[in-house]
């Protein structure tokens, strides 16, 4: 029994290593880096992509990086919930993985964008050609937010269930999962507001507690068997 208690909080420190590496990735690429490459304007898009070529680069190796460590902690958390709660285990890979995929879609349309800049094509058909790309690029971090919040709430559901971790930082993590849903749907209705990002607090709470605590402690062992330390 210790024996594989103790395989289960390696897993759980490997999952909280893939985690990490997604929240700093995330917060690099996507709130540092993100706007100072692609603007509202097509045109200074472009014109930034041509003359920091080596920002833009950057920020394509970021979202490389969230897509790496989204897939890898969708495995590793599967691996650490499978015995505890299998479909919801597999739920939390399945729609980790999708998220990890729709990323994807952005860091091609970021490949294709500096790509085109740096090609010999007229500008205004750069320009145009960069607009659909960014928006595409957009378009793919607003709905991956669905999913990003699918995969928050089958997680929090097994840690509260299960009580393998604190019941209060599965609340937060399935709030912060229906936060995001919800955002993401009054984002495409057309309503605006600072009160609609402030849905995806809890979310942002409750991962970077769920980071630490993986890291820390990694897992209880099961209260059925043993008694919860």
């Amino acid at each position: 029994m210790k024996e594989a208690q103790t395989q289960l909080v390696k897993t759980a420190r490997w999952a909280g290593v893939w985690y990490l590496l997604l929240a700093v990735s995330g917060v690099i690429g996507f709130l540092v880096l993100h706007s100072k490459v692609y603007e509202a304007d097509p045109q200074q898009t472009l014109t930034n992509l041509t003359e920091e070529t080596s920002m833009a680069r950057l920020r394509l190796i970021a979202e490389l990086l969230i897509v790496v460590s989204q897939a890898l902690a969708a495995v590793w958390f599967y691996n650490l919930f499978k015995n505890i709660n299998n479909t919801a285990a597999w739920a939390t890979g399945i729609w980790g993985t999708v998220n990890a995929v729709i990323i994807t879609v952005s860091a091609v349309a970021m490949a294709a964008a500096l790509k085109i800049a740096l090609s010999d094509h007229a500008t205004e058909d750069k320009v145009l050609l960069i607009e659909l790309l960014t928006n595409l690029i957009r378009g793919a971090w607003g709905v991956g937010g669905l999913f990003f919040g699918l995969w928050l709430i089958p997680m929090g559901y097994i840690i509260t269930s299960s009580r393998r971790m604190p019941v209060w930082l599965g609340r937060t993590l399935i709030l912060g999962g229906i936060g995001y849903i919800l955002s993401t749907f009054i984002t495409y209705a057309g309503v605006t507001g600072s009160w609609v990002s402030s849905l995806t607090v809890p979310a942002t709470i409750g991962e970077f507690w769920m980071i630490g605590y993986l890291l820390v402690f990694g897992i209880r062992p099961d209260p059925q068997s043993e008694k919860v330390v």
